[in-house]
């Protein structure tokens, strides 16, 4: 089954690796074999990755992505889990969830799910900031 994006002018977006940028008016490609793609709204660059689960975030995005080096990538990404696991036991069941998804090579609904990650760690930040003043 073809996938249809609609780009906006001027928007970016990765298929397979490879930046493609629209031009100055809207159109639409129809992707008609299995690639990774993410549109550069979903696109986290490496300084963003500033956070534990934004970094978790980063490296399945680069898991997608990089099948070269996809096993030491892959390697990264249980340590890191790990060591959020350890810090907070309460993001377990999602970063179990996350990583079925990823052992599954469903890595573009990991991300999606990384993402839901990264606002859950926002509000678990933003609680321990009220309940003592600041971090």
């Amino acid at each position: 089954m073809a996938l249809k994006i609609a780009l906006k002018p001027e928007e970016r977006v990765v298929i397979a690796g490879a930046v493609v940028r629209n031009g100055e008016k809207r159109c639409d490609l129809i992707i008609e074999n299995q690639v990774p793609i993410l549109r550069e709204k979903d696109i986290m660059g490496e300084a963003e990755a500033n956070t534990p689960c934004r970094r978790i975030y980063f490296i399945i995005q680069l898991v997608y992505f990089d099948s070269e080096q996809q096993e030491e990538h892959l390697k990264n990404y249980r340590r890191l889990v790990e060591d959020v696991v350890a810090a907070a036991p309460s993001m377990t069941s999602r970063l179990d969830m996350i990583s079925e998804l990823v052992a599954g090579g469903n890595y573009y609904k990991a991300l999606r799910a990384a993402r839901e990650l990264i606002d859950y760690e926002r509000e678990v930040l933003n609680s321990v900031i009220k309940s003592n003043g600041s971090l």
